[in-house]
């Protein structure tokens, strides 16, 4: 009959790991009205290069519509699903008249619906993002006000493709701030549960982590004293959820000290980024999957790789960089190949969808209390096509939300529209986000 707060830690020396929802921190013999509710998630992971529309979108609309060949990894979460059609940003993102910088304006006026100032230099200019602004909110509650990750790096400074590249950034938390996202699994891992200094050169890291302990090791008598608290169904939960983060623990380091060289000759892999892009992927989603389910943050952002990346996919049999491959000039074979690559990193989201699903919480899972929406700038990449772009929303933010369905909106709708919806059903209302002109109805056949 004990009440644990939410705010309990299992603490050891250097390290702190918060806890999943557990049965025992609702209050004894409390009413229904003071339960205290599963929060609401909000999270945008974002899509680069476009993406090729005729193997994206629905032919038709309501619940019975059929997924295509990009989106089918998703197939089996259809009923965790809304698709939307549609959505524009081709205002904010599209040339008007300026020399270059598209993949620069894809992303970084996606999530701000405020087009960005012209400049190859440090006097850059864009909007504060939907996920800062809630995290201003939501932030209060929480370790971490937002997380950004990624899974290729974007470099800050000089000219990337006719703008600065400070425009890559997806996250801004003002007009002048962006916020680069973290690719290191390593660094994240330590950042979320302490333990080591994450600003060290690598020499020191490397030093740190001969003489350190797991996470776990170093809260074994703090883990042992809640344990004997619990009753069964959460010893459960708690036993799950640590094996989770021991798990992490343990591929982090096999991908330290892993031999493969699976990338193209001439670069190097930077310490603790997986050989592979699927293992790189998947543990950046489970990391993140951990921080949502121990409410470290509320919201975040996920860039599945860089707007305009020289990435190659030899794994997948595409050894050429997506933004060349995306330029296809109608060639089926780069059609193809730039489809492969879609449906790759659609196939690394469907993971994250299914780890979400897992986790149970309160009287559903923890997808359930999540708002996440996957999308990309442009339609098709070849003409750099802002006013069709490929978007989804997956969990029901607790009810807020009726998935299970594609819903066709007026063509030309500001995709900050969806942003600023998020934004209501994530407890952050606002009125207006960049160039939005009103709310979407996510509980409608609109």
């Amino acid at each position: 009959m004990k009440h644990l707060s939410r705010r309990t830690f299992l603490r050891g020396t250097g390290a702190v790991i918060a806890l999943p929802w557990l049965d025992a921190m609702t209050p004894a013999f409390a009413k229904a009205a003071d339960v205290p509710k599963n929060p609401v998630r909000m999270m945008h992971v974002y899509a680069p290069s476009g993406m090729i529309t005729q193997y994206w979108d629905p032919t038709t609309t309501g619940r019975d519509f059929e997924f295509q060949r990009i989106m089918k990894p998703l197939e089996r979460f259809r009923e965790d699903i809304l698709v939307m059609s549609g959505l524009s940003a081709h205002e904010t993102g599209a040339i008007l008249g300026e020399a270059g910088g598209d993949h620069c304006r894809a992303v970084g006026t996606y999530l701000s619906g405020v087009r960005l100032k012209p400049t190859l230099g440090a006097d850059y200019r864009a909007g504060i993002t939907a996920d800062q602004i809630a995290a201003r909110t939501l932030g209060r509650e929480t370790k971490f006000a937002s997380l950004e990750l990624a899974c290729e790096d974007s470099r800050t400074v000089g000219d990337c493709d006719g703008a600065t590249c400070a425009y890559q950034a997806l996250a801004w938390k003002s007009p002048t701030e962006p916020l680069p996202p973290e690719i290191n699994p390593r660094l994240l891992f330590e950042r979320m549960f302490g333990g080591m200094n994450v600003k060290a050169d690598p020499k020191e890291r490397e030093n740190q982590l001969l003489y350190r302990q797991s996470i776990l090791d170093l809260t074994l008598q703090s883990t042992h004293s809640l344990q004997r608290e619990l009753g069964a169904d959460d010893r459960r939960k708690l036993d799950e959820y640590l094996t989770s983060v021991r798990e992490l623990e343990v591929r982090i380091g096999r991908q330290e000290t892993d031999a493969r060289q699976m990338i193209p000759a001439g670069t190097s892999k930077p310490e603790g980024i997986p050989a592979t892009y699927a293992e790189h992927a998947r543990l950046m989603f489970d990391l993140m999957v951990l921080a949502l389910q121990t409410d470290m943050t509320r919201v975040g952002t996920f860039m599945m790789a860089r707007e305009g990346g020289v990435r190659p996919y030899p794994e997948i049999g595409v050894p050429e960089a997506h933004h060349a491959v995306s330029h296809h000039r109608n060639s089926p074979e780069l059609i193809e190949k730039v489809t492969k690559i879609e449906c790759y990193h659609l196939e690394q989201f469907a993971y994250f969808i299914e780890r979400l699903k897992s986790v149970r919480e309160g009287d559903g899972s923890l997808l359930d209390h999540c708002a996440i929406a996957y999308g990309a700038s442009m339609g098709d990449p070849n003409r750099h096509d802002h006013s069709r772009c490929p978007t989804l929303l997956a969990g029901r933010a607790g009810g807020r939300i009726k998935p299970g369905r594609h819903v066709a909106y007026q063509a030309g709708t500001p995709i900050s529209n969806l942003h600023l919806t998020m934004l209501d059903v994530a407890g952050v209302p606002t009125d207006r986000l960049g160039n939005s002109n009103g709310h979407l109805d996510f509980l409608s056949d609109v």
